[in-house]
């Protein structure tokens, strides 16, 4: 399974997911996209398999992923301060694979009917929601 972590502004909400993912299914094949570099470096040194920054590769890792894992912002046009642009989010919004979207309320976008909670609750949620599909196989960038 092909997982696609998106993150954007320090890439924080990412790492975390990256690190939590390594621990709890060693067997994921991740790839991180950050919307800049920081984000990106902050994935790729917490053990994403493959990393790539921009919106050209959100484009295209939307397309060939199983599962896509972010907070709430980057299905929204211009979320993160910006850094969401419409076309990333219409290719995650669009994309064929499942999304496990952590509801963040941060900059503008107020999840409501949602118990405010701490990113590394998010995260551990969004893992647990994870390892109901099925098994994970490792490869390198197999898919994405």
């Amino acid at each position: 399974m092909n997982i696609l972590i998106i993150d954007a502004q320090g890439g924080g909400v990412g790492r975390q997911l990256v690190t939590a993912i390594r621990e709890r299914l060693p067997g994921a094949d991740i790839t991180a996209v950050g919307t800049n570099a920081a984000a990106t470096s902050a994935m790729r040194k917490a053990g994403a398999a493959c990393a790539a920054t921009g919106e050209n590769a959100v484009v295209v890792c939307s397309r060939r992923a199983d599962v896509i894992v972010g907070a709430i912002g980057i299905v929204i046009a211009e979320a993160m301060l910006g850094e969401i642009t419409p076309r990333m989010a219409a290719a995650v919004a669009q994309s064929g694979a499942k999304r496990v979207l952590l509801p963040v309320s941060h900059c503008d976008n107020i999840v409501a009917g949602v118990q405010d909670q701490t990113v590394a609750r998010l995260v551990d949620a969004a893992v647990q929601e994870l390892s109901k599909f099925s098994k994970f196989q490792n490869g390198s960038c197999g898919g994405v």
